[in-house]
Formats: C-alpha cells, structure tokens, sequence
C-alpha cells in the first residue's frame, strides 16, 4: 500500500467554506481508475483532481478529473485547487506550467503576489459556440428549469458553448428569478443525454456594475445538482458573449475582461476574472484567473 496526500480546497474564494470545493490527490501515481473513482465518490466533491508527474518535454504535470460517478476531460475549479495544491506543496515563484488533460495540453500560468499567496491562471481549450437551439428543444429546457419564454433575454441565444467541456447557455432577464429556481433535474439529465451536453449555466447580466454576470450552473447527468463556481461554465461564457456580440461596450478591441460571481443562492458565494482574446466577435483564447483557500489535508493508504 501506498499513502497519497489529499486535499479539500476552496477555489475562486481567499475564504474556507466559500467558492467551489474540489478533492485534490496530490503525487496521485499509481493509482488506478477504478481507485480514483472510488477516492472521488468518498470525498463527494463535484470534481477531484489527480495529479500525477509529467513527461517532458511534452507537459510538466497531467491532471485528471473525477466526479463522484464518472470522468470529465476537465474541470476549471479543480484546476485552480489542483495547481494551487502545487504551488503551496513545492513552494512555486511566478511560473508557467504545462499539463495534460482529456481536454488537451493547456498552459497553466501561477502568479505569487506580495504576501506569498496565489493566483492561477487556466488557459481553456479552443472556444466553440453552437447554432442557437430549435425552438422546440427551448421550450423543453425553460419549463425544466421551471421558468417561462418570457423569462428569457431577447438577446442571448440559447445555445452550446464549450473551451474543453460544454455547457448549456441560458440568459436570463431577472437575478430574482435566478436565486429562485429550481429545476427539474430529471427532466435536464434526459436532454442532456439528447443534445450530448451535461450541464446547464443560467446567467444575468449586470453591464452598469462592477460585476458583470451573475450565474448558476446545473448538471444533473454527472452527479452535481448545482455546481457553485464554474470555470467551465464562464470561460465558454465568455466566448459565447463575444460571439453573440453582446456587452461589447465594455470591450476592448482584442480583449474583453469581466468578473462573474456564482454560488450565492447556495451560500457558497465565489467570483473569478474571465479574459477573451479576440478578432472582431471570434473569440480566440480564453482565460480565467482563480484564487484558493485550504481547508485541510490529510493522507490515506492505497
């Protein structure tokens, strides 16, 4: 048997018990699938991250990602707990990283600030928007999120957006009504197993404020009934507001930049920082930019 360090972390909060909590398994070689799945179901966190050692030249370190039933390609939170476990375990400076994931080789860049903290930055996977969905599968999505057509912004096209992993897009027009739903879970996993999309990101937008987007994110089809924080939902937010055009008033020519915060309705309120490059409305890198907390660490035999 073998002992493996193991972490609970908060990202996207500097405050335990806040953000969006990820398992993170810290020199995870040797382990199995089948082990990894079981460590994730134990510690019943929407995503654990393995880290295992890198082949370089290639990458410096692979990330794999398991929730408490399946694996994912990728995980924005569980990056950001991942590389912060790293940097605080091997005592990192200012550096850029290489990792391997089911989502591809990705750049993970690690900033330390004044105080000996962290910052890290993911880099997604290429941004890709689908077609606006057909008018039947909107009404199905609105009445299992239990709200009506009319709810929904005129401008936000309810479509696919994915920069490694997808999500459902669904603006709406009241943040009211966003802290007040409460979908129907079964109804959203069978169009997830339709449409090959498992989580559903409900947003507003708040262009007057200082934060731009207000959201919550569904994916019942792979085990997490509401996710509280989601890189994986606003990095692909951001190259869906750029391709639909929509607050380009609050961007620049090659960059659009904004801050999101999720998790409120469930008392695990977090924020994060999501950076567009672009071409005109192509979105071309995404980025977001998550800070984390440690809630403790212990080690098991394996």
């Amino acid at each position: 048997m073998k002992k493996y360090r193991v972490y609970q972390v908060d990202s996207f909060t500097r405050e335990k018990f806040s953000g969006n909590p990820a398992g993170v398994v810290y020199h995870a070689d040797g382990l199995t699938k089948r082990q990894m799945q079981q460590l994730a179901r134990e510690l019943n966190n929407s995503e654990t991250a393995f880290i295992f050692t890198g082949k370089k030249p290639d990458y410096d370190v692979e990330v794999r990602y398991f929730t408490p039933t399946t694996e994912v390609p990728i995980c924005g939170h569980a990056t950001i707990a991942a590389h912060y476990v790293r940097a605080i375990e091997e005592n990192l400076s200012t550096s850029c990283w290489v990792q391997k994931t089911k989502a591809g080789i990705l750049p993970i860049d690690i900033e330390k600030d004044e105080t000996g903290d962290y910052t890290i930055v993911m880099t997604q996977g290429k941004p890709e928007i689908t077609a606006p969905f057909a008018h039947e599968l909107i009404v199905r999505i609105v009445e299992a999120l239990g709200i009506t057509l009319a709810d929904l912004r005129e401008d936000c096209p309810v479509a696919i957006a994915s920069a490694g992993h997808s999500k459902v897009m669904v603006g709406i027009k009241e943040r009211c009504l966003l802290d007040r739903l409460q979908p129907d879970l079964v109804k959203l996993s069978a169009i997830s197993g339709e449409i090959g999309c498992n989580g559903y990101y409900v947003f507003t937008l708040h262009p007057e404020e200082k934060v731009l987007v207000h959201g919550r994110m569904f994916a019942p089809a792979i085990g997490i009934a509401e996710d509280p924080v989601t890189g994986n939902a606003n990095g692909p937010l951001g190259a869906y507001l750029v391709h639909f055009g929509l607050c380009q008033e609050l961007a620049a020519a090659d960059v659009f930049e904004f801050y999101i915060i999720q998790g409120e309705a469930i008392g695990r309120p977090g924020t994060m920082r999501v950076r567009v490059e672009k071409k005109g409305q192509l979105p071309t890198k995404i980025q977001i930019f998550g800070q984390a907390v440690i809630v403790f660490a212990t080690e098991i035999k394996m």
